[in-house]
């Protein structure tokens, strides 16, 4: 029905109710001049007269009282239909969609949620995390995370903060094997590997050489395909790993864990949160993106300096044999 129809008959509607036009004009913030225009036109539509007029008051003729039996019900259920669709936009409420990779992301997002759920309780997450690269539309999201080098295409996205891989090992492995002093003498040492769950590939070591990231192959001395169960394999000691910061971070600062061959560090890539038009999103989504920038924008927590990161290898290395 073309917008000016639904006016017409709204406008025809509300007169009836007040018994007045300019009343009825005023209740939906119209001119007195368009709500008569609005009414002449559907008289005209509907070829037949609605109202008796006097310069007093208007009644329904009966044909308009015929009109007004027929179109009242719908005109109120539509009326419904869409302030309920605009108190689900404007209010932080209803279901919200979100998705992000399984490896690395995990202990980032649970304190997101937390404190979002706690500001927001009429929400209902919907979380899937999956390393899978999924499609934004098809899979009807309303927030994701991603991890690169640049942000999704046809998506809008806010870098959140860098991800480094630091080769990391336990003081209790450098303590029984030493330190590597290259990556070549990281063929001498139990290295572990990650496999993509997604794909079952074996991934290489990414590495920074000069100002370029290079893939450096390693003789696994332990495979596995959570990132998790690396964290402890390597802080257990039995293997030295390639991890992420948001994972390593705690542990380096905690003395736990120690950088090795920082100069080698990769930090092309980045956490970003990406999103559709601001212009049409609910209320609730806007919350969550919100959020998550104030939360995790540039977060110290998951960033390790160069300075940090320099001074945790040298104190780390004291423990290797020379």
């Amino acid at each position: 029905m073309p917008i000016n129809e639904l006016r017409s008959i709204a406008t025809f509607v509300k007169t009836a109710e007040l018994g007045s036009l300019r009343q009825a004009a005023a209740a939906q913030g119209m001119t007195p001049q368009a709500a008569s225009q609005a009414l002449a036109q559907l008289e005209k539509h509907l070829g037949a007269r609605l109202f008796h007029r006097t310069t007093r008051s208007m009644s329904l003729t009966d044909e308009g009282r015929q009109f007004l039996e027929a179109a009242q019900p719908p005109l109120l259920g539509m009326q419904r239909a869409l302030e309920m669709a605009r108190q689900v936009k404007e209010g932080v409420a209803g279901p919200l969609r979100i998705v992000g990779p399984h490896s690395v992301f995990a202990p980032v997002l649970w304190p997101l949620l937390d404190e979002f759920c706690r500001r927001y309780p009429d929400v209902q997450p919907d979380v899937q995390l999956d390393d899978r690269i999924g499609n934004w539309v098809e899979d009807r999201v309303d927030v994701g995370f991603r991890i690169g080098s640049s942000p999704a295409e046809g998506v809008i996205a806010r870098r959140l903060f860098p991800l480094q891989l630091i080769i990391c090992a336990a003081p209790a492995y450098l303590a029984r094997h030493g330190a590597p002093d290259s990556l070549g003498a990281l063929s001498r040492h139990r290295c572990s590997a990650f496999r993509n769950a997604g794909t079952g590939r074996v991934l290489p070591w990414y590495v920074k050489s000069g100002d370029s990231l290079i893939e450096h192959h390693i003789v696994p001395a332990l495979t596995v395909n959570d990132e998790v169960l690396e964290t402890e394999a390597v802080l257990a000691g039995h293997v030295i790993g390639l991890m992420t910061n948001v994972a390593a971070a705690g542990h380096i600062r905690a003395g736990r864990l120690v950088p090795l061959l920082v100069d080698h560090i990769a930090d092309k890539s980045s956490v970003f949160v990406y999103y559709g038009s601001r212009a049409a999103q609910p209320a609730r989504v806007r919350a969550f993106i919100d959020v998550a920038i104030e939360l995790l924008a540039d977060h110290a927590a998951f960033v390790l300096t160069p300075e940090e990161l320099a001074i945790a290898e040298m104190e780390g290395r004291k423990v290797a044999p020379v």
